[in-house]
């Protein structure tokens, strides 16, 4: 049984050793270049990714392998291809994703995410001695599926992590018109680290933009009250 299991800032963090399946290895870490968009299967808001199902099966245990790209983990795309909620829409982001605290309504029990992130864990060959977060990779504040294991798994490194301002910024930018819901949640799914560059977002000074035209900004809405992951 995993032990050490605790909830910060919203997401439930484990504490685990690393044991990665083979590949080339930075810090415990299979290092690739780059991790693309997962497989797709049926589709909503029209991101061409797989819609929230919460029985689909969980990867067999030391299937999936970390990887890299800018120096952050990645999950593995045929493991972890990101899911969405179809209960998010781009017509009802005023009800949903933009709505402070709505995140609170669709976030799964730990009761239940404790069983998922064990088996998951045990996916991508973790065990006891790296900290990690189980993490929604599409968040739940873009409409990520809340509780399937194909957006669910254990992001190793530092709590909070660098994903979390992203996920924040990209909310900003699709409640505030600038980038649809589905190109956003694209992004995401294929590489949160890319993802400003992807759906042609430019951030400076903690402001975001248009690449294109820089005088369309963001309207900022986290800081004082976030809508969590």
């Amino acid at each position: 049984m995993l032990r050490r299991w605790r909830t910060q800032a919203g997401a439930v963090s484990i504490i685990l050793p690393v044991v990665l399946a083979a590949g080339c290895k930075a810090n415990g870490v299979t290092n690739t270049s780059d991790h693309g968009g997962g497989s797709s299967s049926s589709t909503a808001s029209g991101s061409r990714l797989p819609v929230d199902n919460p029985a689909a099966p969980m990867p067999s245990p030391g299937t999936c392998k970390v990887g890299s790209r800018n120096g952050q983990p990645l999950p593995d795309p045929d493991c972890t291809p990101g899911a969405i909620n179809p209960d998010v829409k781009q017509s009802n982001i005023d009800q949903t994703i933009c709505k402070v605290g709505w995140t609170k309504t669709v976030r799964p029990p730990t009761s239940k995410t404790n069983a998922m992130k064990a088996k998951s864990a045990r996916s991508y060959s973790l065990s006891r001695s790296v900290t990690g977060e189980y993490d929604h990779l599409i968040p739940l504040e873009l409409g990520g599926a809340p509780d399937d294991p194909r957006n669910l798994w254990v992001e190793p490194g530092h709590i909070p992590n660098p994903k979390d301002a992203v996920e924040h910024k990209l909310n900003d930018a699709v409640c505030s018109g600038l980038v649809p819901l589905a190109k956003a949640q694209r992004a995401m799914a294929a590489r949160w680290v890319t993802a400003y560059d992807d759906v042609g977002l430019r951030v400076s000074g903690g402001k975001v933009c248009l690449r294109d035209d820089p005088s369309k900004c963001a309207k900022g809405r986290h800081g004082g009250g976030s809508t969590g992951d």
